[in-house]
């Protein structure tokens, strides 16, 4: 098992390296950092000084080299919109997009799963037909429109629910969270549903396919009885691979919902850098999903052998056979 971790962690290190160059590409390339932030009157003396001070005037690979290094030490660079260090922006929003993420997560598989098992053992009931016509709606409509509809309806016309913000956060050295509020939570069951929804939808879906599949396999029917244990087990593998790429895509893709909700967390960071070209933010965001991708696939390929034993006997097998 170590040696397998080792083998998937080695083959991601040229996948970050790809996309750290495409990220120092985008630092080297796109904008204009001097005029950014030094404004339109500025003199050619600090200009220079600018330049030598963000090691603009060094060759492209001992940037690209230099970048990667203060990468690896959590060194992103200076914000050119705000002034400050990239790594002090992430190290305030990225308790807020990872608790919404989160949240929207543990929305989807709690509902989607159960939804899911329940439509495919009883999938020509009233209620199944009922829930399949409400997933069309969830995969269908896209996040924004959603996000305006729950607002429409929680916040304007029955006032249960905040419109926008974190509410209140109890902070724990760099980390905070709203959880421990009552308004924290408020404020974040609008936005979590909204960007859940679409893979609650996707999850149950999927799940519902799977064990109609399992249950026609004669196994399953031969073990009738219990049907839920059996025929759930099968379908974890599938299910499995897609609720570890739908959360990353949670955090990666949670830009619409942070700007609908101005939710304080890195999407709505990311999108108030794209339109000033914030490369730093911008390469720091790339980055650090990259990273999230590659850890979230090695969780998702060690839960495959917790729950197919096929994959552990396969990989017995060819050990034996070396």
């Amino acid at each position: 098992m170590v040696a397998y971790i080792l083998s998937r962690i080695l083959q991601a290190i040229p996948v970050l390296l790809v996309v750290g160059f495409i990220s120092f590409a985008m630092f080297a390339y796109v904008g204009d950092p001097v005029t950014t932030m030094l404004g339109q009157d500025y003199t050619e003396a600090q200009r220079l000084a600018l330049v030598h001070t963000l090691g603009l005037d060094q060759p492209f690979f001992v940037q690209y080299e230099k970048f990667i290094w203060a990468a690896l030490h959590g060194n992103f660079g200076i914000s050119y919109r705000l002034a400050r260090p990239v790594s002090e922006l992430i190290q305030e929003r990225l308790p807020a997009t990872a608790e919404l993420a989160l949240t929207s997560a543990v929305f989807a598989c709690l509902v989607g799963i159960p939804m899911g098992v329940f439509t495919g053992i009883h999938r020509n009931s009233a209620i199944s037909r009922l829930v399949m016509i409400f997933s069309l709606i969830g995969v269908s409509l896209p996040t924004f429109l959603i996000g305006i509809l729950l607002i429409l309806i929680f916040a304007v016309l029955l006032g249960w629910l905040p419109s926008f913000g974190r509410g209140d956060v109890v902070h724990f050295a760099h980390w905070s969270t709203g959880f421990l509020t009552l308004s924290g939570l408020k404020a974040l069951i609008l936005p979590a549903v909204t960007l859940g929804l679409f893979q609650m939808t996707l999850i149950m879906r999927l799940v519902r396919a799977e064990m109609l599949e399992v249950l026609r396999s004669d196994y399953i029917k031969f073990a009738r009885a219990i049907n839920f244990g059996h025929a759930l087990k099968n379908t974890l593998v599938p299910v499995i691979t897609i609720i570890g790429l739908q959360l990353g895509g949670l955090v990666a893709f949670s830009i619409v919902t942070e700007s609908v909700f101005q939710w304080p967390g890195m999407g709505l960071l990311l999108v108030q850098s794209i339109g000033v070209a914030d490369i730093p933010v911008m390469s720091a965001y790339l980055l650090l999903v990259a990273v999230l991708f590659v850890g979230i696939n090695l969780i998702v390929d060690l839960l495959y052998y917790a729950v197919d034993p096929r994959l552990r006997m396969d990989r017995r097998v060819l050990t034996g056979a070396r």
